[in-house]
């Protein structure tokens, strides 16, 4: 599509990274999305179909669709339909070459958040995704985090796993809420490095090896490890199997 690619910049949104479904029919759409938001950290599911599309997101663990609204099978404006009505409270953002204004106010009137009119540059895309997961984590409370029997408090700096306190530097613990923040989503030792260490350290990313090992023996000596090395990728907090 002539004019809707735009390249992918190298800055990052400044949001955490979420899991998101990008429903469209178009490979190439698709392809450009996707890459896009995981430029951006996310974990992305791709579906090229509106039944496919409505059985992930019924089932699934989104916190974002981005829905095509023509699509084969289900279009994207009845699936919001249906999620909504079965309760889904998932941001959905739309994607479509319509623009008629009462088109637009059909998808918002259905349940979802944002509408992006094809074609689109993809910095746009990037910005609208991190505007509604910013606002969906503003709605949140972020204060406690819990991942299977490790919970951890932002407000009080406690961190506690099966009941029992575990004292934590000052790294460690932003270590650990960057992890569980971004609990179930792999995150590389370079976005760590941004989300944790500040802005003028120079130092290697070595460092992030050198602290995991920290944290594993105080979070998963002895018990279930819920921190897991993906290699060549980098890290992933999540519940013990």
């Amino acid at each position: 599509m002539e004019g809707m690619v735009s390249s992918v910049g190298k800055s990052r949104t400044g949001v955490p990274a979420r899991r998101i479904l990008v429903v469209e029919d178009s490979a190439s759409i698709s392809d450009v999305v996707a890459t896009a938001l995981r430029h951006d950290g996310h974990d992305v599911v791709c579906e090229p179909t509106g039944d496919g599309g409505l059985t992930l997101a019924s089932t699934g663990d989104f916190d974002l669709l981005v829905l095509d609204v023509m699509l084969p099978g289900i279009d994207g404006v009845e699936i919001c339909r249906r999620l909504r009505r079965d309760g889904e409270t998932c941001p959905i953002l739309f994607l479509t070459a319509r623009s008629e204004t009462h088109e637009r106010v059909e998808g918002f009137l259905v349940g979802a958040d944002d509408y992006l009119t094809k074609p689109f540059s993809v910095d746009e895309l990037r910005l609208r995704v991190a505007a509604i997961l910013r606002r969906v984590s503003d709605d949140e409370d972020r204060d406690r985090f819990v991942v299977d029997d490790l919970v951890l408090d932002v407000a009080t700096r406690d961190v506690r796993r099966g009941g029992v306190v575990i004292d934590l530097s000052a790294t460690e613990f932003g270590l650990l809420h960057y992890l569980m923040v971004n609990a179930n989503v792999v995150v590389s030792k370079a976005q760590i490095i941004v989300g944790v260490w500040p802005d003028d350290f120079d130092g290697s990313d070595n460092v992030v090896e050198l602290y995991i090992g920290y944290l594993r023996r105080k979070i998963d000596d002895g018990r279930e490890p819920l921190i897991h090395t993906r290699r060549g990728m980098g890290y992933i907090l999540r519940r013990a199997s």
